[in-house]
């Protein structure tokens, strides 16, 4: 009889410490007192296909939010839409519009960047062969990186976007192998750090942690899936720090940060075939300001956001709440 009830007191005390401890998880901060450094992803491909004017969008963000941190993308498809013929003028632009302001650039490159299909192959490419592919994409890297060498708004390359990611995007499958040697070559061409990118929620961090100088996370609060619709991430914010302390023990990464911070919808269709009561349902502004302290409470800095295209769009719709909330990141 004693030995039963001690055996009931030892499972109510284990109990009650995993209680705490969860308890610790959630409410933990671990960015007091720090003042984490906010930027911004910009894609031209994403502001055209909010039928936006890109030029206009990016002037706006420069001069109305003051972002000075971006994560910009060089597509391959716009960069050589012809076979060995490359325009640099939309990108020149991108890049020189933010160096005027004395903006800082991470700039992505290779063949899976930042927005959905993540693969955005010029047309042409379909024609080659997989290997003759590759030796496209490493090319098309070089010329990236030739291009914008010692360019002293570039602050670091990022390679790929989230590359062992094989559950989200179009995208044929990357061997690590072939993405060791688009790193090299990255690393052999320019001595600025190279960032990897990997899913914060669908990943152990590991192989990124491994291979890059830096290591840029997604943070994602709700998402949309067709067989279960709006799903919410139980995660704590302190998941991620004590994630990325490990991470650092075990593979002597010295820097991680949030590259991707969801601060829009995460939708089954575009934006432009969604209404804006539906959108409303994964983002409007009180979830806006909960996944800023979310994402403070990382500890993780810098914290680039994902969405100022949609807050723009949204603007121009009627609704300039987030637009104007966005404000308060970017003193």
């Amino acid at each position: 009889m004693i030995i039963h009830h001690l055996k009931k007191y030892i499972e109510l005390i284990i109990f009650i410490i995993l209680a705490l401890l969860v308890f610790w998880l959630y409410k933990a901060d671990f960015g007091q007192g720090k003042n984490p450094v906010f930027g911004v992803t910009f894609s031209q491909e994403y502001a055209v296909s909010l039928s936006a004017d890109w030029h206009k969008m990016l002037t706006d963000i420069l001069d109305e939010l003051k972002v000075k941190e971006f994560r910009l993308i060089a597509y391959w498809d716009l960069l050589e839409s012809f076979k060995d013929n490359y325009d640099f003028s939309d990108l020149d632009w991108q890049i020189n519009e933010v160096a005027k302001r004395d903006g800082k650039i991470i700039l992505a490159v290779g063949q899976r960047v930042p927005r959905w299909p993540e693969c955005h192959w010029p047309a042409w490419i379909y024609q080659l062969s997989l290997e003759e592919r590759q030796v496209k994409i490493e090319s098309m890297i070089k010329e990236v990186v030739l291009r914008y060498k010692g360019n002293p708004a570039i602050t670091a390359w990022q390679v790929d976007n989230e590359p062992f990611l094989s559950t989200f995007g179009e995208c044929p499958k990357l061997t690590k192998e072939d993405y060791k040697k688009e790193v090299a070559l990255v690393r052999s061409l320019e001595s600025r750090p190279v960032i990897v990118t990997e899913s914060g929620e669908l990943s152990t961090w590991l192989n990124g942690g491994r291979i890059a100088d830096s290591l840029g996370t997604s943070i994602y609060r709700i998402t949309w899936n067709k067989w279960f619709g709006y799903f919410y991430y139980p995660l704590p914010p302190a998941g991620y720090y004590l994630k990325a302390e490990l991470i650092k023990k075990i593979t002597g990464i010295k820097s991680i940060f949030v590259s991707e911070l969801q601060m829009e919808p995460w939708l089954g269709m575009g934006v432009l075939q969604t209404p804006i009561e539906e959108q409303m349902k994964s983002m409007n502004l009180n979830q806006f300001n909960k996944n800023v302290i979310y994402a403070k409470a990382t500890g993780l800095s810098p914290i680039y956001t994902w969405g100022v295209e949609w807050w723009y769009w949204l603007k121009e719709q009627g609704d300039p709440s987030l637009w104007e909330a966005s404000k308060k990141l970017f003193p």
